[in-house]
């Protein structure tokens, strides 16, 4: 399930909630449309008023991958339709570690900055809005989040995405370093 924000010249907020769930099919992963967020605006023509929306699309398989992508079309379904073959060139592979990230870290974007860090298990995903559908998607199940700066979807997005994408599990630490795991938590 996820919810479609539509608003026409700052006047109105409608919700829509689409029970569609975008699978693709290849040998390993199944990816899922978890959340998307339309902005529609318009142009005053000689024939009336045109109307274009954009939608930006967060897609993951809940199981360490995640992409988003940004759709533009004069329908929603269109709009949203181009932003999943967005996200689905633009994933990016995030270690997931018992249901939970492997180290806190911030990730910026624009005026959007996010931190995240790791929590204990049966904490949830302590998140709002658009952080939270990224995470969610890309399978975290504990995990603590706050939002500073820019509330703009669009930036909140990327900001997490960049927080995702700098995190590094021990074992790939422990390669890059030259040294063995044990060494990596004990110093």
């Amino acid at each position: 399930i996820w919810c479609v924000l539509v608003t026409f010249n700052n006047d109105f907020f409608f919700f829509f909630y689409f029970f569609f769930f975008f699978k693709q099919k290849t040998a390993y992963e199944i990816y899922q449309c978890d959340w998307s967020s339309d902005v529609c605006s318009s142009d005053l023509t000689k024939g009336g008023r045109t109307f274009s929306f954009s939608a930006i699309v967060v897609v993951g398989n809940e199981n360490g991958v995640v992409g988003y992508g940004l759709g533009k079309a004069k329908e929603v379904t269109a709009a949203i339709a181009k932003g999943i073959d967005d996200a689905k060139k633009h994933l990016v592979k995030v270690p997931v570690l018992k249901g939970t990230i492997p180290h806190e870290q911030t990730g910026k974007y624009s005026g959007a900055q996010v931190y995240i860090q790791p929590a204990a298990p049966g904490t949830g995903v302590i998140a709002g809005g658009a952080m939270r559908a990224v995470l969610e998607s890309v399978g975290v199940k504990n995990v603590l989040a706050k939002s500073k700066g820019s509330s703009n979807p669009h930036s909140v997005v990327k900001a997490t995405i960049d927080a995702l994408a700098k995190l590094r599990d021990p074992f790939t630490v422990a390669q890059v370093r030259g040294i063995e795991l044990d060494t990596v938590f004990n110093g």
